[in-house]
């Protein structure tokens, strides 16, 4: 019922958008006093010699006709084909005789006229009917009385209802036809001659498909298009599922990773309350010891309690702690409170998990309406699809570069263009509309790797920014000096090459701020870059990272700007104050120097600005609260590294491809 409520719909969507308003009107009349929903044959029969015969109505005659047999397209159903024809050809003799026996010689004329150079292509069957208008009394003529007589007729109309039953309903009528065959053999010898019993030369087709009823092809569409949405919920099940056991694994993991470095903390606070005993004995009397093990028994269980905190008083005695760890200042010191292995897994609305792709995802962007997503492998593939089935697909498309993908970036007034950027120095425009490339572009040859790319939110332009290569272990280690260029969106040519000085660091991340005026690049130096694009110059900078910037995000009040450093650590810097930190977290256990090797990490922001996500080169993405109580949450696992995010404009859905040659979009709540 589901698929048909389906199809009825897509009628009212097509009726509505023709504008056939009788139509319509009609086809909500009949649906409200319809009382079957299945295929009705004695309609179908009915149009035919009730309507169309005793109308001589022969041009839809033909057309419905024909339309039966263009529903029988497939090879198996040759068979079936054949029999429909020869049941268009007693169907056509039929509206020969009928027109005869109620004096109507000019319909007849007018058929063999209409159809007289098909009906000759057919020679066997139509020659000797070209001469009954000529004939004085063509039913007492022995070859073709058989036609007038009642018998005849009856038999076509049970030959055409228990065809048209078999292959749309699919009844089991081989009991009934053997009754009509019974019964017509009788003919030939009330009549004298050959009748030509049509169940008797297609019956043993039909028996082929006695259990395969037929479906509309508009059924079919919505059937498959509720097969699809059953899958995709088994799917998601299933991924909710192995997420949980994930989740399970992971914590086991912690568990047994916990519990095996219990004996070397246990061995550090014996060597810790060892030494502080023997330098405690050493400058006070022998009168303290009892005291002196209550304190140090305190202090060693605190220690055990709490493996990670430090004071910043001894517990023997009021001096500072000499212990590194304890130069936290006491905003660090709250920020750590939460650690992110203890941050609470997301609630999810649903997820939905792409698997197009055949090697790890190097970057996935949203397209900045949010209803498609462009995602890139290392095996220089692009595939564009949705997620949402109900959003038009039209877009979709697998796009081969032939050299590794390091960025992607869609246009931001439109969902039109898509630029990717690659390794060997090419900048590829796809037209997501009419599913080519409209441009393919290249950088000079002394940078070849495009790190990053972004396109204005106000004006037609791009800024891409390339590298040359050299020697190294990662990602960021290869890249050499940098070059800035800024390309015409329409004109798709480069225009100016922003200002670095001479042999700049390597540009690892751009972004916009909202109007487009100003650029921010970071470099793989550790500083922060900004561009007046108007003016084309460089306004100002600073060094925000000991390490180099991974990458780098406007705030979404414009008023500051996120980093993200090679080593894990992330810093909101105020944009009034420069050099201010308003915010910090350190990643290092997700995003790390060790995990480079993996991916080239990256921050996003969701639409408000409140939750930060980023890469790991751990099956998990930490989510901070940038705004409000919670410290943050964890996606759901991937079974491997996740190696590139992104929020939606508008919703609060996320995007992260891994390394495990996935995309997963999920919704949280």
């Amino acid at each position: 019922m589901e698929n048909m409520r389906y199809a009825e719909a897509l009628v009212r969507e097509f009726l509505i958008f023709r504008g056939f308003t009788t139509t319509l009107q009609s086809f909500e009349s009949e649906l409200s006093t319809e009382i079957g929903r299945n295929f009705d044959v004695d309609k179908i029969l009915d149009l035919i010699f009730s309507l169309y015969i005793p109308k001589f109505q022969l041009e839809k005659l033909q057309s419905l006709l024909n339309f039966l047999k263009q529903c029988l397209t497939s090879p198996s159903e040759t068979t079936l084909l054949s029999a429909l024809s020869k049941l268009e050809l007693w169907v056509l003799r039929y509206y020969v005789v009928y027109a005869l026996k109620s004096s109507r010689p000019d319909k007849v004329s007018e058929f063999f006229g209409l159809n007289g150079s098909y009906l000759l292509e057919k020679k066997e069957d139509w020659l000797p009917w070209f001469a009954i208008t000529y004939m004085k009394n063509p039913s007492l003529d022995p070859q073709f009385r058989v036609y007038f007589s009642k018998e005849w007729l009856d038999a076509l109309i049970a030959s055409f209802r228990n065809f048209l039953s078999e292959i749309f309903n699919g009844t089991h009528i081989l009991f009934e036809l053997i009754h009509i065959i019974i019964e017509t053999e009788k003919l030939p010898r009330k009549l004298g001659v050959i009748v030509p019993i049509i169940v008797l030369e297609f019956i043993s087709s039909l028996s082929i498909f006695l259990n395969v009823p037929r479906v509309p092809e508009l059924l079919k569409i919505s059937t498959e298009k509720i097969t699809v949405k059953h899958l995709k919920n088994d799917i998601k099940q299933l991924n909710y599922k192995l997420s949980e056991l994930q989740a399970l694994l992971e914590a086991k993991e912690n568990e047994i990773l916990r519990l095996k470095s219990l004996p070397s903390v246990l061995g550090e606070v014996n060597t810790i309350k060892y030494r502080s005993i023997n330098n405690h004995q050493r400058n006070t009397s022998a009168s303290v010891p009892e005291t002196v093990d209550l304190q140090e028994s305190s202090a060693a269980s605190d220690i055990i309690r709490e493996p990670g905190s430090c004071s910043t008083q001894s517990p023997l005695r009021d001096e500072p702690c000499q212990d590194n760890s304890c130069n936290l200042t006491q905003a660090g010191s709250q920020q750590e409170l939460t650690r992110e292995e203890d941050f609470p897994e997301v609630k999810v609305n649903f997820q939905e998990t792409f698997l197009g792709h055949t090697s790890p995802i190097s970057r996935c962007r949203f397209s900045a309406s949010g209803a498609n997503i462009a995602s890139s492998s290392l095996d220089g593939t692009v595939r564009i699809w949705t997620y949402d089935s109900s959003s038009p697909s039209s877009r979709n498309a697998t796009i081969y570069c032939g050299a590794e993908i390091m960025s992607l970036d869609w246009e931001c007034r439109s969902d039109r263009l898509l630029f990717i950027g690659t390794a060997d120095g090419g900048i590829k425009a796809w037209n997501a509309d009419a599913k080519r490339v409209v441009a393919d572009l290249s950088t000079s040859k002394e940078y070849p790797s495009v790190l990053d790319m972004k396109c204005s939110p106000v004006e037609p332009i791009f800024v891409s920014a390339a590298a040359s290569k050299r020697r190294g272990s990662t990602i960021l280690d290869r890249a050499g000096f940098a070059s800035l260029t800024v390309w015409n969106m329409k004109l798709l040519k480069p225009m100016t090459v922003l200002p670095l000085g001479e042999d700049p660091p390597a540009i690892t991340s751009l972004c916009f701020n909202h109007n487009g005026k100003i650029l921010a690049a970071a470099a793989t130096d550790g500083m922060i870059h900004m561009f007046d694009m108007s003016a084309g110059l460089q306004i100002t900078g600073w060094p925000a990272h000991d390490t180099a910037v991974s990458s780098v995000k406007f705030g979404p009040a414009e008023t500051s700007i996120f980093s993200l450093g090679s080593d894990g650590k992330i810093f909101e810097w105020s944009l009034h104050n420069q050099g201010q930190i308003l915010w910090s977290r350190d990643c290092n256990k997700f995003c790390n120097l060790e995990s480079l090797n993996k991916c080239r990490h990256e921050i996003a922001l969701d639409a408000d600005g409140k939750r930060l996500l980023v890469t790991s080169g751990l099956v998990r993405a930490p989510i901070y609260e940038v705004q409000g109580q919670m410290s943050g949450m964890k996606t759901l696992p991937h079974s491997a590294a996740i190696t590139s995010v992104d929020w939606h404009p508008t919703n609060n859905i996320y995007i992260t491809g891994s390394a495990d040659h996935s995309v997963r979009v999920t919704s949280i709540i």
